[in-house]
């Protein structure tokens, strides 16, 4: 299909002008003969990119595991719980253990996440099966419940400016080199969903048909949870919540490709890092050479792709 190479140009494109764009004017040939634009390339432009590229990609296939495993497709990261319960659980360790590295922040985020994302999925399934839409507002009464007791704890504790800081719009203008590596992590998260697409696929069709094709829905179930609980939580950790990705470019590309999973998630991915980082750009420049959060840029965009997509005819049946 061409629609993968037309959007892997589409991003090296959109790459290379968030190499150069910033508030210090630089061109990728001058880093090979300045010390000062080599410098800014290598320390604050490509982390940040790459910031861009990996989180775009990452959350949108987590968009897609979570759809399959709900089987509903108005649901993502930020509107089940997964991104409070990850803030939640961050809040934890720094209270209990202030002195915790980085590495233990992320398994309590990551942990707390994916029990927030299975809290989630337990309640659904108690919910009428045809009351397609009671999900997604379960979900969103989930994560305005699990986002309340951690700001209440976060003024309790003094710690309100971090939940916010992880809460609130997520921006990528703090990346630097040494900043953002925990997105490779969430990257090979999304990359082990690619190669579980087919169990993935199968649960989607309910779990006696899992089941009488020989897989077991629990274990396809928690493998499902893990990738998009470190996901989320690398996100939240590195950058703050990134909102809508993971719910309207995995719909964007069912439209156009339908439901096999396997050929869609490369597809996703590159979707995913193109609209992130499209919004990024976009919010650099438009108050140039000051910036506005990507997260309330793609607040803007998503919600107007999230209308369009919920008001236009699907183009598979």
């Amino acid at each position: 299909m061409r629609l993968l190479p037309a959007a892997m140009l589409v991003l090296v494109g959109l790459a290379c002008a968030s190499l150069t764009i910033g508030a210090a004017s630089i061109s990728i040939l001058e880093a090979s003969r300045d010390p000062w634009a080599a410098l800014i390339l290598m320390q604050s432009r490509l982390p940040r990119t790459l910031a861009v590229i990996l989180t775009g990609a990452a959350l949108a296939v987590a968009g897609v595991v979570l759809q399959a495993l709900v089987r509903n497709r108005f649901v993502g990261p930020e509107t089940t719980g997964t991104a409070e319960s990850a803030t939640l659980g961050l809040l934890a360790v720094t209270i209990v253990f202030p002195a915790s590295p980085l590495w233990a922040k992320m398994v309590a985020a990551s942990v707390a996440a994916m029990l927030g994302t299975a809290l989630f999925v337990a309640v659904i399934r108690r919910l009428p099966v045809r009351e397609v839409m009671l999900v997604p507002i379960a979900g969103l009464v989930l994560s305005g419940v699990i986002g309340s007791v951690a700001t209440f704890v976060g003024w309790q504790t003094d710690l309100l400016q971090y939940v916010n800081g992880w809460l609130l719009s997520g921006e990528f203008s703090g990346v630097l080199a040494g900043r953002y590596e925990l997105l490779w992590v969430a990257a090979a998260a999304a990359g082990l969903a690619w190669f579980a697409a087919d169990r993935f696929a199968i649960l989607g069709l309910g779990d006696n048909v899992a089941t009488g094709l020989g897989l077991s829905p629990a274990s396809v179930m928690r493998l499902g949870l893990a990738v998009v609980a470190v996901v989320t939580a690398m996100v939240i950790t590195t950058v703050g919540l990134i909102p809508f990705v993971g719910l309207v470019v995995p719909n964007i590309v069912a439209r156009i490709m339908g439901d096999n999973l396997r050929a869609s998630i490369p597809v996703v991915a590159v979707f995913g890092a193109v609209l992130l980082l499209a919004c990024d750009l976009l919010g650099r420049l438009i108050r140039y050479p000051y910036e506005i959060p990507v997260g309330t840029i793609l607040g803007v965009v998503g919600a107007a792709i999230f209308l369009w997509l919920l008001y236009r005819r699907p183009a598979h049946g």
